[in-house]
């Protein structure tokens, strides 16, 4: 099941994953790979926090 939370969660992975290519693209490729990092660092966060939902739920 899907909730809301997981919903903001891969909006901002999306659009973090947009904007690095947008920025490798266009030049900047240095802030394109510091934003690449946010990816799996949006997604850890967002696993952690289910994770802990999961746990916490038992």
């Amino acid at each position: 099941m899907i909730r809301n939370s997981d919903k903001f969660i891969l909006l901002a992975v999306a659009i973090s994953f947009a904007l690095s290519g947008y920025l490798w693209f266009t030049g900047n490729r240095e802030e394109g790979l510091f934003t690449a990092l946010w990816v799996p660092s949006i997604l850890c966060f967002g696993i952690y926090f289910k994770l802990m939902g999961i746990v916490g739920n038992k």
